[in-house]
């Protein structure tokens, strides 16, 4: 179609074409009113174009703000009246939709936070108990008790560029299913772990970590792009629910990590006192500290067995949204020609999606992994596991404070993802680098609770920042069928980042650590103002079809929202990549690109009743007004710009 000739998206005509001026494709007059509101409807809904057929983010920053305040307000609104219809309906109806919407998506990762962050709460109590090994090692090799910290991650690190593959390639279920079964194998490890001798027991305890770190690797692209995936939809358009709610059901999923952290402390707590005759206090048996590390990890392995049940019989569609993207590219297998172009057209985001994970994992990692080194600095004198795990309990509720924050913003056009991860690093890099650099004022006595506040902010901005946002933009800002192979990529090199910080916090003192740290944060930010675009708003469905401009080699004519300033990065400002963006001529090709799926439609279902077929495509049914306008201007004229100049269609 031709759709040259067009001013720029700023200038005169496209000023005129997007406030319904002559060229509106509303003004055309082989349209009926009926036809005009569901073409509007359909390509420019009212939660992202104004009454004009504006977008929001062309809209001057006054009624951009108004615009975003009342669509999100009327949002609110609706989904406060649907809470309180199904609690009139069932008093407990909004607690089984949370548990099926968000809890068990991120099941997985409920599960992962629960293991992973285990060995910073169970270091403390099995030094206590067993100095010999872990605290004087004299019968244990001090090397392999540091593995139990980096060998983990390694497995991590495996998990989630293999599994990042094999979702793209056999698909999203299989790799739910492998992770599930994978981690369920390291659960039985870890519960059984023992040796002839307790370096024995510390070597096996540490393959059993390695073991299950590649199941826990797997679950971050896997949940990512199958929770991403699922709230777009299988209809041709995009969804309110996609554009207005993507974000928050991702990182719901993802914030049921720091939900697996609390029941971890809670659970160790209260097996403590069960096994260590109800005191919280040292000494601490042998047998008592046995018992709490083991059942701690069997506890986990029934609930992963059931994870693998309900992956296995519950999920069957979760990789519907990649097989339709690989049928449309006539691609079987492992999509190659997808990723060579990604990283051609995307490498600067691979980039930033990359460095920000890394630079947030030595804070993150780093906080977690060496918890009680902190606590102990807020304690002095404190030789009680309890008190130890009683202060972490609080910090997890911080961050779980956080990660909710993050939940319920992330999807707000007006700060959204960029501006939460920025805001994020940014109070990380303050709330440790005033410390570092004022480390024995703050350990002081009088002092230490400011220490304490600090210390536990830094946890709040760190899941309401960047580590949430990691999470979701590592998978959002690809093309479907490289998207788990990305977000693998990224999530691994992340994970470098907390294997920087498991070998280097084994040589540094913890004050060095507050001089080391902050620098990430900052650095982290930088990259992500940089080369990381802004995907807040914009649905999933409209980069889809930018992508398959790119794939076939026709990026110069896709003019759609995908491309406008809004979202993309500054790197890809400077370099021009909106040059294109024209909503006139995109609105156009939109129009044509339904004529063609509906005239496809149309001789597939003629086929069919030829051939007596039954018709098994009921969801792609056309809107009755779309399909009578095409119907009556089949052979008709369509204007340039609009429906009505001539275009051979066929």
């Amino acid at each position: 179609m031709d759709v040259s000739g067009h001013d720029g998206p700023h200038g005169p005509t496209a000023e005129k074409t997007l406030h319904g001026d002559a060229h509106s494709p509303h003004t055309d007059p082989t349209m009926h009113q009926n036809e005009k509101d569901v073409f509007r409807d359909i390509l420019k809904p009212d939660d992202i174009y104004d009454n004009n057929g504006v977008y929001w983010a062309d809209l001057p920053v006054k009624d951009r703000v108004g615009f975003c305040m009342r669509t999100q307000n009327a949002e609110a609104a609706k989904e406060l009246r649907s809470i309180g219809r199904m609690i009139k309906e069932d008093p407990l109806s909004p607690v089984s939709y949370y548990m099926k919407n968000m809890v068990l998506p991120g099941a997985g990762l409920l599960l992962e936070g629960y293991v992973l962050f285990s060995i910073g709460n169970v270091r403390p109590l099995l030094q206590a108990a067993f100095p010999q090994c872990w605290s004087k090692f004299a019968i244990c090799d001090e090397t392999w008790t540091q593995a139990i910290d980096y060998l983990e991650i390694c497995g991590i690190i495996v998990g989630q560029i293999l599994v990042g593959i094999i979702g793209d390639w056999i698909g999203r279920r299989w790799g739910l299913i492998q992770d599930a079964a994978i981690m369920f194998g390291g659960l039985i490890m870890l519960t059984a772990a023992w040796g002839v001798t307790q370096n024995g027991w510390v070597i096996c305890y540490v393959w059993a970590l390695f073991f299950y770190g590649i199941g826990v690797g797997g679950e971050y692209p896997m949940t990512a792009t199958s929770g991403m995936e699922n709230a777009v939809g299988s209809g041709k358009v995009s969804t309110k629910d996609d554009r207005n709610h993507r974000g928050r059901k991702v990182t719901s999923a993802f914030l049921m990590q720091g939900w697996g952290q609390f029941l971890n402390q809670v659970l160790l707590i209260l097996l403590l006192l069960i096994f260590h005759h109800g005191s919280g206090n040292a000494p601490y048996s042998k047998v008592a500290a046995q018992w709490t590390y083991r059942v701690s990890f069997a506890v986990p392995a029934v609930g992963t067995l059931w994870l693998v049940y309900y992956r296995i019989y519950k999920m069957k569609s979760a990789s519907k949204q990649l097989q339709l993207a690989k049928k449309k590219a006539r691609v079987t297998g492992y999509d190659k020609v997808s990723l060579k172009l990604t990283f051609t057209y995307f490498g600067p985001r691979v980039f930033a999606t990359a460095g920000a994970w890394y630079a947030n994992d030595v804070f993150f990692y780093g906080n977690k992994l060496f918890q009680n080194q902190f606590i102990a600095v807020l304690t002095p004198g404190n030789k009680s596991v309890m008190v130890g795990w009683l202060y972490n309990l609080i910090n997890v509720g911080v961050s779980l404070v956080g990660y909710y924050m993050a939940s319920f913003l992330i999807d707000n056009k007006l700060y959204g993802r960029k501006w939460m991860m920025i805001v994020g690093f940014m109070c990380d890099f303050i709330l440790f680098v005033i410390p570092a650099f004022h480390y024995h004022y703050y350990t002081e006595p009088m002092h230490i609770h400011a220490f304490q506040a600090m210390y536990f902010l830094s946890s709040f901005f760190n899941q309401f920042g960047p580590n949430s946002v990691t999470f979701l933009v590592a998978a959002e800002v690809f093309p479907t069928p490289i998207r788990a192979t990305a977000h693998g990529f990224s999530a691994a090199v992340g994970k470098l980042g907390a294997l920087t910080a498991a070998v280097l916090y084994n040589y540094i003192s913890t004050q060095m650590k507050f001089y080391v740290v902050p620098w990430f944060g900052l650095g982290g930010a930088l990259i992500t103002w940089l080369f990381l675009p802004d995907t807040t708003g914009l649905d999933l469905k409209e980069q889809e079809r930018r992508w398959q401009f790119i794939r076939e080699g026709r990026e110069s004519e896709y003019h759609g929202i995908a491309i406008h300033p809004q979202h993309l990065s500054v790197w890809e400002r400077w370099r021009g990549v909106g040059k294109h963006y024209d909503p006139a001529a995109d609105y156009a090709q939109k129009v044509a690109e339904m004529r063609g799926e509906w005239e496809a439609w149309r001789a597939r279902r003629a086929e069919e009743d030829v051939l007596g077929y039954p018709h098994d495509d009921v969801e792609e049914e056309w809107e009755e007004h779309v399909a009578a306008y095409f119907a009556r201007t089949g052979k008709e004229p369509l204007k340039k710009g609009g429906l009505g100049e001539k275009v051979i269609w066929d």
